[in-house]
């Protein structure tokens, strides 16, 4: 059956594009514009209750029932869950994916978000001061990244997990964090293995906005 994926054009949709492709589970896009404040449809809300995208609807869910998950880090673990896929069922490579995931989600997500934010405002002195607050943490996390990445090939260790897909929805902004890949070699390396994968390539060219 096929999941429907309602989302947008953005790093946590992306991340959803990519781990479907890599888990060759058929979907279609619903596009929710948040340009135009479709999130805050009532027919999106049912399924997503703190208006955000991504969501999921699996209309062969547990029990062969249909879910809707929402969340982006809740939908990955769904979707290895569902797969037997990109999350191990127990031991270190599991806890290491959902650390991982958990890190991107509290903090390699909403720091380059705020990045993000600060870049596209007008005011001079309010740019200066979110830039210089949220892109020195920003530039930090990468380093953890790097880090971690100087060790194992990928954040789980040996093999790519939900957690990669985590991470490279927002890595793939890099640029719009002004950040250059050179100072962090693990990362860059990292990130052109994951570009180089078919799945994650079919994951970043769908289209997102219908």
């Amino acid at each position: 059956m096929t999941i429907e994926l309602h989302t947008w054009d953005t790093p946590n949709g992306r991340k959803i594009s990519v781990a479907l492709e890599e888990m060759g589970l058929p979907y279609k896009v619903t596009p929710i514009d948040i340009s135009n404040n479709g999130q805050f449809d009532p027919a999106f809300l049912k399924i997503s209750p703190n208006n955000r995208i991504p969501a999921i609807v699996d209309p062969d869910g547990p029990e062969g029932k249909p879910v809707s998950v929402f969340e982006s880090g809740a939908i990955l673990i769904y979707l290895g869950e569902k797969t037997g896929t990109f999350l191990e069922k127990t031991g270190a490579a599991r806890i290491a994916a959902l650390e991982w995931l958990m890190f991107q989600m509290g903090g390699f997500g909403p720091m380059p978000g705020q990045v993000h934010h600060f870049l596209g405002l007008e005011n001079e002195a309010d740019r200066r001061y979110g830039l210089e607050r949220y892109s020195k943490e920003t530039v930090r996390l990468y380093g953890v990244m790097d880090r971690r990445l100087g060790v194992v090939p990928y954040f789980a260790g040996a093999d790519v997990s939900i957690a990669d897909f985590a991470v490279l929805g927002w890595a793939w902004r890099h640029e719009r964090h002004k950040v250059d890949l050179a100072d962090f070699p693990n990362v860059k390396r990292w990130y052109e293995a994951m570009m180089a994968r078919p799945g994650v390539q079919r994951g970043f060219a769908v289209s997102l906005k219908g």
